[in-house]
């Protein structure tokens, strides 16, 4: 089924929700102080169908003191339906309510003038005219005029018609799932539900989605899609999702519902913003920032200087985390007034230079992707992870490396999505120098390295791995990489050396991924090693990673069987008088004490079997 959204927009009692009803018959509205006052004051969402076809409406309030409202429905429209009195023609809200849509980067409107039956048909061309005029300013697509009254069946017949002409949703498919919260409430017997527009890409029944807010994941128990219960919801989908796993008071409106391991939030943004005609934007002055259906508080930090602007870019610091992608569009407003609009240049903040700053900026300004890895290489040195790439850049990762590929010295790790200057390797490349040239017989692969380089993927150091190959510092034996100046097989000789290791070391030996470590032998060798003496009785496994020399076991199990002859039994508390260790010790050496067929254990004591 094809799926548009269409917002309304225009002054109050222009006749918005009027037209609704007379399209689907749904009475907009719907609270009593809304049918007192005789204006929207929140959001309704209706929707129009015909055969595979399904128009969804989400019509606005009107009122100057609502336009946080009207913003608010807005993020989510595909076209814009713009309903003027042809009585009364292009009012303040009208122009206030058109320059936000283009501050949203709205490009298709529909122009619907209502009350036509109060003009004669000169008025009634006069309005159409001024109205193109005032659109033409904007750099909008008129998709269709329509003159309408509700008391005109016909009229309202042929603006069906028109409507079921328009093609498919606008929007464009992303790289996951996004969903602004623009209600939340918890039908008795149901748990808690919420209500928005599907962006990015389709949700479907029992998958698990993330609350961004607080940082939860929970389950999609039902999705319902205009009242009828559907398997998944797509793009420009209006959508209720009752949510498994959350409270109705821990989610509200505005959070955003994604997909974990997306996106990340930061306390800041950087935009570049636009204002309105005779606004500007102040330096270090707070302003109520509208992203989706969220509001919040933020103080704008401007580039360039402390003097007002009217266009430039700003830094956006708020007193909670943001959570938002490359592109999406914002509003700024100073009480009930609009200020400018702006685009997310970075979503993800990183530690860097003004100069530095201004020039990713400008790069994303331009979506320059292989000029903004340029400078964030400058920043991070060790490596520039393109796996949030999705965030920062809206791009997928196969397009992320597209771009990655076009640059100069530098090398690309596409399993672990991430770019490292070529420079880099030279740091790497000391670090395992500095390794064998101290210890002749280390014996280490890409995967013990990377333990201890841990931010350079396996690939990245097997790239210096090979270098020091080619440079006859090192060779490969299978996996493993052995100093160039040792001929022997050193395999034999490790297996000494660690036995050694366990035996000075005694009753107390060190976990043996320290001694792997310490020795500078790779772990699965260390663990091949200790296999091979556990089987050949010269050393016994007590725990998972305790093992011990049996010369030294014999040792501790005399001492146990002193103690019991002495005070009659052993336990820790006479245990540990006799031998300063650990109670980790202590308690594996009293366990494999009861393998002998000789001691029994009652509670927490072993005695001598009499």
């Amino acid at each position: 089924m094809s799926n548009i959204i269409i917002g309304t927009a225009g002054h109050i009692d222009h006749g918005k929700t009027a037209l609704i009803k007379a399209l689907n018959g749904f009475e907009g509205d719907s609270t009593n102080e809304e049918k007192q006052r005789g204006i929207t004051i929140d959001l309704s969402f209706s929707n129009l169908s015909r055969a595979n076809q399904n128009i969804a409406f989400i019509d606005v309030p009107g009122h100057e003191k609502l336009v946080k409202n009207m913003i608010a429905g807005a993020f989510g429209f595909d076209y814009v339906m713009l309903v003027v009195s042809a009585a009364e023609g292009i009012k303040p809200q009208t122009i206030e309510h058109i320059q936000i849509i283009n501050l949203l980067g709205l490009k298709e409107i529909i122009v619907v003038l209502t009350k036509k039956d109060l003009v004669s048909s000169e008025e009634l061309e006069t309005q159409k005219q001024t109205i193109q005029k005032f659109l033409s300013e904007f750099d909008f697509e008129i998709k269709f005029i329509s003159a309408v009254s509700i008391y005109d069946e016909s009229s309202i017949v042929s603006l069906k018609e028109q409507l079921f002409s328009i093609e498919n949703s606008t929007k464009s498919e992303e790289n996951f799932f996004r969903y602004y919260v623009d209600r939340v409430f918890s039908p008795k017997g149901i748990g808690t539900v919420v209500t928005g527009t599907v962006l990015g890409k389709a949700c479907e029944l029992n998958e698990k989605v993330y609350i961004a807010q607080i940082q939860k994941e929970v389950k999609l128990k039902n999705i319902q899609v205009h009242n009828e219960n559907v398997m998944e919801a797509n793009i420009s989908n209006r959508a209720a999702l009752n949510l498994q796993g959350v409270n109705i008071n821990q989610i509200k409106k505005g959070d955003l519902i994604t997909k974990k391991g997306y996106i990340r939030g930061f306390d800041g943004i950087d935009i570049a913003f636009t204002c309105l005609k005779d606004k500007k934007l102040k330096h270090n002055q707070t302003y109520s920032l509208f992203i989706g259906a969220k509001k919040v508080e933020v103080k704008t930090l401007l580039f360039d200087g402390t003097q007002d602007k009217e266009t430039g870019y700003a830094t956006l610091k708020a007193d909670e985390k943001l959570y938002t992608i490359f592109g999406e569009k914002v509003i700024l407003r100073s009480g009930n007034d609009t200020i400018c609009g702006g685009k997310v240049l970075n979503p993800v903040i990183d530690p860097m230079k003004k100069p530095q700053k201004k020039s990713l900026l400008e790069a994303l300004d331009k979506n320059d992707f292989v000029s903004a890895y340029k400078v964030l290489l400058e920043v991070h040195k060790k490596g520039l992870g393109i796996i949030s790439s999705t965030q920062r850049f809206a791009l997928s990762h196969s397009q992320a490396i597209e771009f990655a590929n076009k640059l100069d010295n530098v090398f690309i790790d596409e399993k672990d999505l991430v770019i490292y200057p070529l420079k880099t390797q030279d740091e790497v490349k000391d670090f395992i120098k500095n390794i064998y040239t101290k210890n002749q017989y280390a014996l280490l692969s890409s995967a013990s390295i990377n333990l201890r380089l841990k931010w350079a993927s396996i690939n990245f150091i097997q790239s210096v791995l090979n270098e020091l190959i080619k440079e006859k510092f090192l060779i490969a034996e299978d996996s493993l990489y052995k100093s160039a100046n040792l001929k022997q097989d050193i395999k034999k000789d490790l297996k000494d050396i660690v036995l050694n290791r366990l035996k000075k070391e005694d009753i107390e030996p060190t976990a043996p991924y320290n001694i792997y470590d310490d020795l500078d032998i790779d772990r699965k060798l260390g663990d091949t090693i200790l296999k091979s003496l556990t089987s050949n009785k010269q050393v016994v496994r007590l725990q998972h990673n305790l093992f011990i020399h049996g010369e030294s076991l014999n040792k501790v199990i005399k001492i146990m069987r002193e103690i019991i002859k002495e005070d009659g039994y052993i336990e820790i508390s006479n245990f540990k008088k006799r031998v300063e260790l650990s109670r980790k010790y202590l308690i594996s050496y009293l366990d494999y004490l009861d393998n002998f067929s000789d001691i029994k254990k009652i509670g927490n004591k072993r005695y001598f079997i009499i």
